[in-house]
């Protein structure tokens, strides 16, 4: 996460909402099933910073952008960063891309802006899994992140009334997950807190990364895109053409020269 704040020299609020949706994406991306699936969360608010992207894969790779990154928003009436109130009233939408003809979409409304709150609802109504979603950022003095992490846990069918009334309990009397990091808590810990008296079992760990696919090639494409009637008119204006990539905000310089090499292969 702090790769991604640098990258976009995102404000501490900015900050603190793409890296809820970041870790809520990693997660997400981390249940789908096929090597080459992807999964795009887009929240579109009112709020002063417009809208949020994350895309995420099954591997653990994720990335993200503001569409505004240093919005600023005073803190809540807690002293907290305002994430609910710097993203306002508005939508989240999920994608999932699984090779099929068409993506799997579903949008909702959001209920607070506070991001796992969000998700939490978008499991209920779109997927009828019932789900608790926990997600932090804790920056520092300097305003760079210092811890980043959530978990998602989520109902099989047919779960004993028991057995959740047990868990409401247990995570409603669990701390911030920031503050469990900031204690040194690793993510199996933080699980054992939560799950530790049902029995907990670890199948499976996967490291995550800020990672971006963009390279130079992939964005020629867009000029091959254009056709050669607008490259002409670049390569009149006799200037290099700057093409950046919104997702790590890497600039990909294109001369005049390698302009009439694509315009000729277009």
């Amino acid at each position: 996460m702090e790769r991604a704040r640098s990258a976009h020299n995102l404000s501490p609020v900015v900050t603190a909402a793409l890296g809820r949706l970041m870790t809520g994406g990693v997660m997400m991306g981390s249940m789908l099933k096929g090597e080459k699936d992807l999964l795009t969360l887009k929240i579109n608010g009112a709020g002063p910073v417009h809208g949020l992207t994350v895309t995420a894969d099954s591997k653990g790779n994720v990335k993200g952008y503001a569409d505004k990154p240093q919005a600023m928003m005073p803190p809540n009436s807690v002293g907290k960063l305002d994430v609910g109130g710097v993203i306002g009233l508005g939508v989240l939408t999920v994608i999932k891309d699984m090779g099929l003809k068409e993506p799997y979409s579903s949008t909702i409304e959001l209920k607070t802006g506070e991001i796992g709150d969000d998700l939490t609802y978008y499991f209920a109504a779109s997927e009828q899994v019932p789900s608790s979603v926990a997600l932090g950022v804790l920056m520092d003095k300097n305003n760079t992140v210092r811890q980043a992490g959530g978990f998602i846990i989520q109902l099989m069918p047919f779960t004993d009334e028991e057995v959740i009334r047990k868990l409401e309990q247990k995570l409603s009397a669990l701390q911030p997950v920031t503050t469990l990091l900031e204690e040194g808590n690793t993510p199996e810990q933080i699980l054992e807190f939560v799950l530790g008296d049902f029995g907990v079992e670890m199948t499976d760990t996967l490291p995550v990364q800020f990672y971006c696919n963009c390279s130079k090639k992939r964005v020629e494409k867009v000029l091959h895109s254009l056709g050669k009637k607008e490259l002409q008119e670049l390569i009149d204006e006799g200037k290099e053409v700057t093409l950046n990539c919104h997702f790590c905000n890497t600039d990909y310089v294109f001369t005049v020269e390698e302009l009439k090499k694509i315009q000729k292969d277009s």
